[in-house]
């Protein structure tokens, strides 16, 4: 990537249960410093979206860094190798862009801060730049199920990944499908896609041994032989 002299990638868990590919990179000898910058981080303000959209053309989303911090040096240890404790925990700070100006949007930048684990988020602030990720978007669609009852398709986080932008979707978003519930068991039951592959494998092939599992059990007791 242009710009871009050393990168390293690690998983980090600083929230628990909440795993998340971070991205440490180091700028090219060749940009120089903006006049007055104190480090090479500043002269290069920017990079880090560089880097996401670079690694957005050429990976899944899964494998996408959900931040990509921009530090002077890498870390080493005394062997010279990457100091990996010694790696800042990334910070995800939401933008100072406008604020809510519907219950709808309330309601979203609500949902995404408590999705992202921030204490708020803009309405124009941007998912994945917040520390987003595949995992947490599927999150975020089951909290709009729950909260606004209606059935975001997960692709349109990725599309339009703000709260104006998802607010946008909601408006030909389906109704949330009904809930699961119990019915009364049929005399005879429907075979499953499964058993039915089986079964017609069995008509096609006669009886054959390819899907028999053996084993050998000891009982110990009594055996209740009718059971």
């Amino acid at each position: 990537c242009d710009g871009v002299a050393q990168a390293a990638v690690v998983v980090r868990e600083d929230t628990p249960g909440d795993k998340r590919l971070v991205a440490y990179v180091t700028p090219a000898p060749d940009v120089a410093p903006a006049p007055g910058a104190a480090s090479a981080w500043e002269a290069v303000a920017g990079l880090d979206r560089v880097v996401r959209e670079h690694a957005a053309l050429r990976l899944p989303a899964y494998m996408v860094p959900s931040a990509v911090v921009v530090l002077d040096v890498l870390p080493l240890t005394v062997n010279g190798k990457l100091d990996r404790r010694a790696l800042p925990e990334p910070e995800y700070v939401s933008g100072g862009g406008r604020g809510p100006v519907t219950v709808r949007e309330e309601v979203l930048c609500q949902v995404f801060a408590e999705v992202l684990g921030l204490d708020h988020v803009g309405v124009d602030d941007d998912f994945f730049d917040l520390g987003g990720h595949s995992l947490l978007a599927m999150r975020l669609v089951s909290r709009v199920r729950a909260v606004l009852e209606v059935e975001l398709p997960l692709r349109a986080v990725f599309e339009a990944p703000t709260v104006a932008g998802i607010a946008a979707r909601l408006d030909v978003a389906g109704a949330v499908r009904p809930a699961v519930v119990a019915v009364a068991r049929p005399a005879v039951v429907p075979l499953s896609f499964a058993q039915q592959r089986l079964w017609f494998i069995g008509q096609l092939e006669d009886p054959s041994p390819t899907y028999n599992v053996s084993s050998a059990v000891r009982l110990d007791g009594e055996v209740n032989i009718p059971a």
